[in-house]
């Protein structure tokens, strides 16, 4: 539906989870208005029930995604079947999602992180969930997934990402590639990085991202994680040598060659956690409109289950104070410590949105 502010006239969304036109919608306005969206990983409805709070508190839309083992965590650990589990999982997220997302009044872009080769059929297998609600409804179960196939040879990275994103555009999809290597390991994707500063992998080539678009872009809607330094994780201060200006390179070759506007290239920033707040606002500058966050969502959640525990410790030990017969069922219940661990992370979304100038400026109407 359309609706419109005091200053320009803009597309209103309904709230929910995007898909097709109102997700590039929603990609397009954030470039335009030179602000990202944080991209939150969740394990379980707790998390995602926090991260839509955060968002619907701070007037901001919001991307919710998962990683593989996310997923599969989300369908439960005692299934023995891994790689079911983790469909199922994500399945079960996403349906999650679509029932609260409108409740809480904005937009929600719904995505799955790094999948490497072996990880492909996860994918696959997602897609095949997503053509399936697509016939029931008429949209995907999810507005993207991501291929993370950095690791491989280039021209069998994007050839792959075209046979995946080929599919995924039929419903509706878009999808996510990554071009370079992000440092560090997410959930069982990567490994531990070279600390010195001029790793070459960690820095992608414009060459290579104008290859991916020449390629990807008359298929249909893609994103890229071009890596610029960027490493999952917490470091210490100098490990990490963030260079933006990798992204505006990018950006910059792609327009000259197709002279298609200054920001043609939807990009991604992995590694958000840590990463000094003035890099943040100099990438976002140059395109990027989703920046990922977990490393920083998990510490703030198990900040103030910790502190929660710290402050009634008895009531971790004894159903029954044995002193003085006190019951402590109003403490250990988990409602009050899981109830704690949200409120953290909806805490450091605020931060995030702030970071990310993203508050307020939801397209939900």
């Amino acid at each position: 539906m359309n609706g419109s502010n005091s200053s320009a006239e803009v597309t209103r969304l309904q709230p929910g989870v995007v898909t097709g036109a109102d997700y590039r919608t929603l990609v397009a306005h954030a470039k335009a208005q030179g602000f990202a969206l944080p991209a939150v990983n969740v394990t379980g409805t707790n998390t995602v029930n926090a991260v839509l709070e955060a968002a619907a508190a701070n007037r901001s839309d919001v991307i919710i995604q998962l990683s593989n083992s996310g997923a599969q965590f989300f369908a439960g650990l005692g299934l023995a079947d891994a790689a079911s589990a983790r469909v199922l999982g994500a399945v079960s997220a996403a349906h999650h999602v679509h029932l609260l997302a409108a409740e809480y009044g904005v937009c929600v872009v719904l995505h799955t992180d790094h999948a490497n080769k072996k990880l492909i059929p996860w994918v696959e297998a997602m897609i095949d969930e997503g053509e399936a609600h697509f016939e029931r409804t008429g949209a995907p179960l999810f507005s993207s997934h991501m291929l993370d196939l950095s690791e491989e040879p280039l021209q069998w990275n994007l050839a792959e990402s075209a046979r995946i994103l080929q599919r995924a555009a039929k419903i509706g999809m878009s999808i996510e590639i990554e071009l370079g290597v992000t440092g560090g390991e997410e959930d069982g994707i990567g490994g531990e990085f070279d600390e010195s500063a001029d790793n070459a992998r960690l820095y992608t080539q414009p060459d290579d991202v104008l290859q991916a678009y020449e390629l990807l872009s008359p298929i249909g809607s893609f994103s890229v994680a071009a890596s610029f330094g960027n490493v999952h994780g917490v470091y210490k201060p100098g490990n990490v040598k963030l260079r933006p200006e990798i992204l505006k390179n990018s950006q910059d070759l792609v327009a000259q060659r197709h002279g298609n506007g200054p920001h043609p290239l939807d990009l991604v920033f992995h590694g958000g956690s840590g990463s000094e707040k003035e890099k943040i606002a100099q990438a976002v500058s140059y395109g990027v409109f989703k920046m990922n966050i977990d490393t920083d969502t998990q510490f703030a959640f198990a900040e103030r289950v910790g502190a929660w525990v710290e402050a009634n410790p008895r009531a971790f030990k004894y159903q029954i104070d044995p002193d003085d017969a006190k019951p402590y069922k109003s403490s250990y219940d988990p409602r009050k410590w899981l109830r704690a661990g949200e409120q953290g992370i909806v805490e450091r979304l605020g931060e995030a949105f702030r970071d990310l100038d993203s508050t307020g400026k939801s397209l939900a109407g």
